[in-house]
């Protein structure tokens, strides 16, 4: 019965994640060296959970009615974004090995938890999608709950796959510069996604 809300929620929350950002850049890195892949996609998804229900439970309209919430989430991505992305120009420029499996220096999950944070939270744009463009969204539904479970469901379905379909991609990067052009246009995606956000 609920079958078409369950749809809708899916392709939407689909259609709002699929998308290269800087979180998608971070769980493909973090999938293609198999650090914390598990807890890094399970944090990602659990935070699209947590953002999407508030969003369908009526959120949105806080933010709409106070939207220096947003301006302030929007300065500190902006720093954050703009940190990262020198660190990883710095990154493509120092390394020269290639940074293997078998030989790699596993990082911490809490440092890896905390970047993670980073990208999620203090993105802007995933509180206009998920507080503002969900809950509107989902006030054509004929049930929120399902509404909102498909949309959650995109998130679990997304960030797994893209984490763990990573290895496929393994051959390439055991060449030492596949990490280097990598991290270059990680760190360009980064920049380019602060200035596109100090512009918004």
């Amino acid at each position: 019965m609920y079958a078409p809300d369950f749809l809708s929620g899916f392709l939407l929350g689909l259609s709002l994640i699929i998308a290269i950002g800087s979180q998608n850049a971070f769980v493909l890195k973090q999938g293609l060296k198999r650090e914390h892949i598990f807890f890094v996609c399970l944090f990602c998804a659990l935070s699209d959970a947590i953002l999407i229900s508030a969003g369908v439970g009526g959120f949105g309209a806080v933010t709409a009615r106070y939207p220096h919430i947003v301006d302030v989430a929007k300065f500190a991505g902006v720093v954050f974004l703009l940190g990262y992305g020198l660190q990883s120009l710095y990154a493509s420029v120092r390394l020269s090995q290639a940074l293997t499996v078998e030989g790699q220096v596993v990082s911490s999950l809490k440092k890896a938890l905390l970047l993670c944070f980073g990208f999620t939270w203090l993105n802007p744009h995933v509180y206009l999608d998920t507080l503002v463009l969900v809950g509107m969204v989902s006030t054509g539904a004929s049930s929120k709950v399902v509404f909102a479970a498909g949309a959650v469901s995109a998130s679990f379905f997304f960030f797994f796959a893209l984490g763990y379909g990573a290895r496929l991609l393994k051959p390439l990067f055991t060449k030492p510069k596949a990490w280097n052009v990598l991290d270059a246009l990680v760190g360009i995606l980064m920049l380019y996604l602060a200035w596109h956000l100090y512009q918004s």
